[in-house]
């Protein structure tokens, strides 16, 4: 909303959503039911169980939204994990008159990130901006592309959680091509998935990025001991060579926004850096 320019037409926000700054200033229509202490393996399992018994992660302010009756809601189906689910957003808006229209997002690839823009900025009656924002987005991609199409492909993990490890889905395998790597977990398109650490070892990454989906840098760091303990890690090429690199994923690669043009410049950075990172 606020790349599209239309951001004082926003009157609400999820909880996570917190960029630009300015929105944190408005109003909070979503809450998690899991507490945000919870030690990574245990967030796992009740994530796990939840969605097992079809119970709801999160929930919805009905009587905001009926306070604010908003002509338009953004929501999502692509990860029941992440957010209100599309069907609780269609029950909410149920009772409310007159009705908002409620457009669903889920893109899985790159190219489908960028086609939400245009969807959005159509049924807010700005399209020239979406395609504005589009032909920006494709222009430093290509200057990404071009930047790193002659050197040599690095071999890449990327965790998207540690404890138990999950390798990268969706758009970050692309992201990680354009970049100059290979990622030797994840498929283009795909949800995320458990890893073993046996196909870490394998694949003996020459570059580890650590991106945990909704984790800052500083939360994703009280994890990293579990990496260390695992065998064979201070062995693998990326850790001899100082090439682990921890992004915030909250600000990166998680959400289909923007910004992840943003991560692939972040990337193609970083890939081919030998940047020593301690650990405590």
């Amino acid at each position: 909303m606020y790349a599209l320019g239309l951001g004082d037409c926003l009157v609400a926000r999820s909880h996570e959503c917190d960029f630009p700054p300015d929105a944190l200033t408005k109003p909070v229509i979503t809450r998690s039911l899991i507490p945000p202490d919870l030690p990574s393996h245990e967030i796992d399992r009740m994530v796990a169980e939840t969605l097992c018994t079809h119970a709801t992660l999160y929930t919805l302010d009905n009587a905001l939204l009926q306070q604010l009756k908003p002509d338009l809601i953004l929501t999502q189906s692509l990860c029941s994990v992440c957010a209100v689910s599309h069907n609780a957003v269609l029950e909410a808006v149920e009772s409310l008159r007159p009705r908002p229209m409620v457009l669903n997002l889920e893109p899985t690839t790159l190219e489908e990130v960028l086609d939400t823009f245009r969807q959005v900025a159509e049924v807010a009656g700005v399209p020239q901006r979406g395609e504005q924002l589009v032909a920006h987005c494709r222009e430093r991609i290509e200057q990404v592309r071009a930047r790193t199409m002659s050197r040599p492909p690095v071999r890449v993990s990327f965790l998207e959680w540690i404890d138990p490890p999950f390798a990268c889905g969706h758009w970050t395998p692309e992201l990680i091509g354009l970049a100059g790597g290979v990622d030797g977990h994840g498929q283009a398109g795909q949800p995320s998935r458990r890893l073993a650490w046996e196909e870490v070892l394998h694949w003996q990454p020459e570059a580890m990025v650590i991106a945990c989906c909704g984790f800052t840098v500083e939360r994703t760091l009280q994890d990293v001991p579990c990496l260390e303990s695992q065998p064979g890690w201070h062995e693998l090429p990326a850790v001899r060579r100082g090439a682990v690199f921890i992004a915030d994923g909250n600000a990166y690669f998680s959400r289909p926004s923007p910004r992840l043009v943003d991560s692939l410049e972040w990337l193609a950075t970083h890939l081919h850096k030998r940047h020593r990172v301690k650990f405590k």
